[in-house]
Parts: structure tokens; sequence; C-alpha cells
């Protein structure tokens, strides 16, 4: 029996010829049951430019951040796998399709995309700073998570639904930090993870800072690194979180 898709693509100031390129190029190869937009604070005109595409948009008139975005678009989602790619392209459908394969095919229950894995193409790369703080930051993780990776914040990855409902209630990260707590609480949990090694092309205009996102994802790598050892009955993180503010799961906000 074949397993039913959705896309969901978090979007913030998208280059509109470009998203409406890659919409067309997923429907058109992957035939995905839905394909849902999240945007966050568009531009005038830019949700009646989407109306034409084969998709659902949905809007906020402020930035929620990538992780927030993707929550939202997953749990509007009724498929039994559920993926995201980012919104500039960089990820090739080619590349989302090897990545969806092994969750429709039931062999994990995270599929994850990888720039950095030995048998990735890339296309184009990043600047050399961004470059050298990405490697630093997927050998710190390595250290630290129980998952060991090349690569936790390439912008494609798909997870069985039977796994997103066990890792919903445990995400906080509303931003670009969002992929490492998903990969620490699916781990901590026990659940399949596969590295998909993809072709990829690194797009100009990033909306990220290299040196300001670096201390923010530190810091988010240390807060999933804690959460994840709560998940595992760890008595130094349990005590830790006595003594903290307990905060709201990106499923409770926005309710």
């Amino acid at each position: 029996m074949s397993r039913s898709v959705g896309v969901v693509l978090p979007a913030y100031r998208p280059d509109m010829d470009q998203l409406g390129n890659y919409i067309a190029a997923i429907d058109d190869a992957l035939t995905p049951q839905t394909i849902v937009v999240e945007l966050d604070a568009p531009r005038d005109g830019v949700p009646v430019q989407l109306r034409s595409l084969p998709i659902e948009v949905h809007t906020v008139p402020y930035r929620r951040g990538k992780g927030a975005a993707i929550t939202a678009g997953f749990e509007r989602l009724e498929t039994d796998v559920l993926a995201f790619v980012d919104a500039d392209g960089s990820t090739p459908v080619r590349s989302l399709e090897r990545i969806l394969d092994p969750v429709t095919e039931g062999r994990t229950d995270l599929a994850v995309g990888s720039r950095r894995h030995p048998d990735a193409t890339v296309a184009t790369h990043q600047t050399f700073a961004r470059r050298f703080l990405g490697d630093g930051f997927a050998w710190l993780a390595g250290q630290l998570l129980d998952a060991r990776l090349y690569d936790y914040q390439c912008g494609a990855k798909a997870i069985d639904v039977a796994a997103w409902e066990r890792v919903r209630d445990h995400l906080y990260e509303p931003g670009f930090a969002w992929d490492v707590e998903l990969i620490a609480i699916a781990a901590a949990l026990d659940l399949r993870i596969e590295e998909v090694p993809i072709e990829w092309e690194d797009k100009p205009g990033s909306t990220v800072s290299p040196i300001r996102t670096s201390i923010d994802l530190l810091e988010a790598l240390l807060t999933a690194r804690h959460r994840s050892k709560q998940l595992r009955d760890d008595r130094l993180h349990t005590a830790l979180a006595e003594h903290l503010d307990e905060p709201t799961a990106l499923i409770e906000k926005d309710r």
C-alpha cells in the first residue's frame, strides 16, 4: 500500500519566481497529497500570487521562525509521512525524493538530508566562514547528542506520522535550531534515524547571520541535550529541570 505524503515549505520573504518553480517541480515529480506553504510576514500581494499554485497557504503577519512554521505546517497535514524543505530550493526535488523513500518504505522513522555526508554532492559551497562554523557545530553535536550524524541542519527532512506524534510534545525551539532539537528528541525516544546524502546548492541571500546563528545554535544544542537527557530519566538533568521554568511546547502556542 502506498503511503500519503505531505510537504511543508517554511517561507520568509521568498523569491517568488524561485518558490513557484520549486513548488511546481515538487508537485510534478512527487505528487504529494498536500503541499503547505507557511508564510511569515509576507509582502503585500504575495499570498495572492501563490493562489494559482497547487498548495495550501497559511500566513502570519510576523516572523515566527523556521521551527514554529514547520511545526504549524506538520500539524495541518493529514498524511502518513510529513516532510519539509527550505523554500529556497537548495535541495533538488530528486534529493527530496531520496529523503522520502526510507520513510515511505518503512525503513526508518526520521530521514535526515545531509550535505556533509561523504556521498553528498555539493554544487555550490557556502562561504568559508559558514562552512567552518557549520562543520564545528556538526562535530560538537555529534559529541553531545545520541545521534551521530554528519549534518544536523540541512533544510530537508521527513518523518513518519507515528514518530511525529511521539516527538511533537517535546519540541520548543521556534527558530533555526529546530532541526537539532527534532533529531535530539527522536534519538532520545529511540526512533530510527537515517542520514541521506543529497545534492545541494547554496543559495545567495540567506537571512541567517553566521555568527549570531552559531551562538543561538550552541545554546539550543545544550538545551536539546538537556531535554533529551530528561527523556532518558537522567538524574542530573531531571534535577536541573526542577529549578527551571517549564517552557511551552510549540504545538501549544497560538492556540
